[in-house]
């Protein structure tokens, strides 16, 4: 990773960015929203969907049904650019919607990549979108192209409604759960036709999916339970691993077209991506980060005089740390929310300047002191080296370091925008290489039983383990067809974006 990234300027410039410490981040994945049977539906699907912002900040969109016709917004940007407006609003007309903030893990940046994603079926309308990644897409593209399919994006969240195109069952939700067995890899899905509001979850439940209602019963869909709390919606409950949940004036049918497996929900909607205010898998994200921190200190203690939190993600399980170990805990990095991508001359001075955008060193609690700094995870540790550095330049004495999860060896498959594997620092350095990379006395990071006493479990089952926990052990749950091709998934991925 370079510390700036040309762009092309709406004059048609070309501009630098300053390097982003946020850069150095597993980037979000998606979050969707749906609901159905209300006259605000639109209005409240841009709330859950703001509520959902952390999920994706590259593309936001909706789409609405009133009866007649199927309505469409969709925009690269954050939600509240561009459906804040009452004019965007009341375009969306319709008593259902749903929504989608998108942070590309498949298929360009561009408009025609973001959802939900509309077809016209014989039918009648469909449209989808989806968190997670379909880890056959690829191959199931080359086989519908072949077959005479016009692909327009290059997401594969557009595998689906071709595949639902082209099946031969006789009622729509067949159709559909005939796509679903074709299906490879993590998803949650929320679609919606002129007749249906579904949410599909994957059969091991890998990206989370809820169901609430509104006080006049009204259903609705979400990634996270924190877009319920935005509306004044109830929680009802998770939709479970493998089911599909078909919502219509008539109620809500549950169908479960998938053999019954034990569920294994992604470990890291607990570390890092789910809002520490939401609940998933029935386990508030806020007190297991906080035990996270909790067995940290337990399992790696530290003879120092301030636990720092490294903001946001690292504050809970500060917390944990600082309770378990004694040592006080203080706000020693002070995180600007508000400052962007910044357009400035790429000198080497400005650009080292960078992480101080987001980031600065609270020197009244540093100074003089041994402190440890508390994180979620290391990913290319190239933030990390800055952190530190930053850390001594306030006047520490002494700077260790904690994480808060395991070593991040492996690259993600399921919709989590990771690094290739030898960008990934714990696949290429040893501990100790790590230490002196990132330029710290000591490092520590939580072990895999750690964070599995964290969610509640005397340990990691190594047969049948509780959490999709791929990117600390290498141990992916589904088969990963793409990657696995005669071709290989680098080859088409490369395909894919030459004719982007």
């Amino acid at each position: 990773m370079t510390d700036q990234a040309p762009t092309t300027s709406p004059e048609g410039g070309t501009v630098t960015f300053m390097f982003d410490p946020d850069e150095d981040r597993l980037h979000e994945e998606c979050g969707v929203f749906g609901i159905f049977g209300h006259k605000d539906a639109s209005a409240l699907t841009a709330l859950g969907l703001h509520a959902l912002q952390h999920r994706g900040q590259e593309a936001a969109g909706i789409v609405a049904f009133d009866g007649q016709r199927f309505h469409s917004e969709r925009r690269l940007g954050l939600v509240g650019d561009h459906f804040s407006s009452q004019a965007v609003i009341e375009r969306l007309q319709g008593h259902a919607s749903i929504g989608h903030v998108r942070y590309a893990t498949c298929g360009d940046t561009h408009l025609r990549n973001v959802q939900p994603l509309y077809a016209d079926l014989a039918t009648g309308g469909f449209s989808v979108c989806h968190n997670g990644h379909i880890t056959n897409a690829l191959t199931l593209r080359q086989d519908l192209i072949r077959e005479g399919a016009i692909c327009q994006s290059t997401s594969d969240t557009e595998v689906i409604l071709h595949l639902v195109a082209q099946s031969r069952k006789p009622r729509f939700i067949e159709r559909f759960i005939d796509a679903l067995r074709m299906i490879e890899g993590a998803y949650s899905l929320v679609a919606l036709t002129n007749k249906k509001l579904i949410g599909a979850r994957d059969p091991l439940g890998i990206r989370p999916l809820v169901l609430g209602e509104l006080d006049d019963g009204t259903p609705i869909l979400a990634s996270e339970t924190c877009a319920l709390d935005i509306i004044g919606a109830r929680f009802v409950r998770e939709v479970e691993n493998g089911e599909v949940v078909v919502i219509t004036e008539d109620g809500i049918e549950s169908l479960r077209p998938f053999p019954k497996v034990e569920p294994r929900p992604c470990i890291f909607e607990y570390v890092y991506f789910s809002r520490p205010d939401s609940v998933v898998n029935g386990r508030s994200v806020y007190e297991v980060r906080k035990k996270m921190g909790f067995e940290l200190g337990r399992e790696a203690p530290c003879d120092a005089d301030v636990v720092i939190p490294v903001p946001d993600s690292g504050v809970p399980a500060a917390l944990g740390y600082a309770y378990e170990t004694g040592i006080p805990f203080e706000l020693g990095i002070i995180r600007n929310h508000y400052v962007g991508r910044t357009f400035i001359e790429p000198t080497q001075q400005i650009r080292a300047l960078g992480v101080k955008l987001k980031h600065n060193a609270n020197r009244a609690v540093i100074e003089g002191k041994r402190i440890v700094l508390v994180d979620d995870s290391i990913v290319r540790g190239t933030t990390s080296v800055k952190i530190v550095q930053m850390m001594y330049e306030a006047g520490a004495r002494e700077v260790h370091m904690r994480i808060s999860s395991p070593p991040i060896r492996y690259p993600d498959f399921y919709g989590i925008d990771t690094p290739e594997q030898q960008s990934l620092l714990a696949a290429t350095h040893s501990l100790e290489e790590m230490r002196e990379y990132i330029g710290v006395e000591t490092l520590a990071f939580l072990t895999p039983d750690g964070i599995y006493r964290a969610m509640g479990y005397d340990k990691r089952d190594p047969v049948r383990p509780q959490f999709t926990d791929h990117c600390f052990t290498g141990d992916y749950p589904t088969p990963l067809t793409d990657r696995e091709g005669s071709r290989g998934m680098a080859r088409q991925l490369s395909l894919l974006a030459e004719a982007g």
